[in-house]
């Protein structure tokens, strides 16, 4: 069987840098306070960039670093919770920005396991032949949905975009996608209630959702505590071992960049050192679905990877989703 290669990879934030310090003039919070309970430092807020152009910039990254035209690729796949559109897709205004008029295209929400699922997904659809260079895109403007009087979620939370393109290649591929619903309430956001003039019950079928203000993200804190660190051990361990391989045999894991804690706590549990675990969490916060992709190509430009390389790329997050891809540099 035919593995994944990664053939380039591209992201893009926007220059509004909000910083720890700047949390304090709008809610009762501290510098210490958000670096020793987080790790995060600085985050990306956009100034007006929407997620299709965020998408977009990533996407052209990408390319340029393949040495490839955006008419040479088949599909395109976005990973989002945060569109810009009910319809079209973040997708499609992708294809107009970049011109990939050859190629098809959809926008998949797992929420912060994305680009695992777009991963996956675009490795079954080179599989079978139906595409042979996908253009995977992660980007969110997770700002829009935060609401910036919880001093206990407005910190965690930035915005920006990453993009990979990826083809079949010699190596190895395997993937573990999973998902438990039970306590899918302690993290959502909702869309806009139907108010159609021809209702006159409104929204009155209760889902065990509560707690968010309006559209804003909820997040029930210790409960995704709880669920991460559980989860993220075992999506790396299922995937390691449909693989065929241990962990020692992994060389880095790029894990959803949501908090440090959850990181060093999935490290010991693994039994593997820190230093296997890329991290960039302290320069863009919480970034959902393009966390991970814009880990991969911070420490693609640092020239960090090197062919051969077994690299385990791992999500979780909101419906409970978690997933975890081993492929091979």
């Amino acid at each position: 069987m035919k593995g994944i290669k990664v053939l380039a990879t591209g992201r893009y934030a926007p220059d509004n840098l909000v910083t720890n310090e700047d949390f304090t003039k709008i809610v009762d919070t501290s510098d210490e306070w958000i670096t020793t309970r987080t790790g995060m430092k600085i985050r990306h807020i956009s100034d007006g960039e929407p997620t299709w152009m965020m998408a977009s910039k990533a996407a052209k990254h990408a390319l340029d670093n393949a040495g490839i035209s955006a008419e040479e690729i088949d599909m395109l796949l976005v990973t989002t919770v945060t569109g810009d559109f009910y319809s079209p897709s973040v997708a499609s205004m992708v294809q107009r920005e970049i011109g990939a008029f050859h190629a098809f295209g959809m926008d998949l929400n797992a929420a912060c396991s994305g680009f695992v699922y777009g991963m996956d997904t675009a490795y079954r659809y080179l599989l079978t032949g139906a595409a042979k260079k996908v253009l995977l895109i992660s980007a969110e403007t997770l700002s829009k949905i935060t609401d910036y009087t919880d001093r206990s979620t407005c910190v965690l939370f930035g915005d920006g975009a990453a993009a990979a393109v990826l083809a079949l290649g010699d190596g190895i591929y395997s993937s573990y996608l999973a998902m438990d619903a039970h306590d899918a309430h302690v993290l959502y956001a909702r869309t806009h209630d139907n108010l159609n003039p021809f209702s006159t019950k409104g929204t009155q079928h209760p889902d065990g959702f509560t707690g968010a203000k309006d559209h804003f993200l909820y997040m029930d804190g210790r409960a995704v505590y709880k669920f991460a660190v559980k989860a993220m051990p075992e999506a790396v361990e299922r995937a390691v071992e449909q693989a065929g391989l241990s962990l020692s045999d992994i060389d880095y894991i790029i894990p959803h960049q949501a908090n440090i804690r959850i990181v060093q706590t999935a490290a010991k549990t693994l039994g593997l050192p820190m230093e296997k675990f890329l991290i960039n969490v302290a320069e863009y916060g919480n970034t959902s679905s393009a966390s991970v992709p814009l880990c991969l190509d911070e420490y693609n430009e640092r020239g960090t990877f090197h062919p051969g390389d077994k690299i385990v790329v791992v999500g979780f997050g909101a419906g409970l989703t978690y997933a975890a891809a081993v492929f091979e540099w």
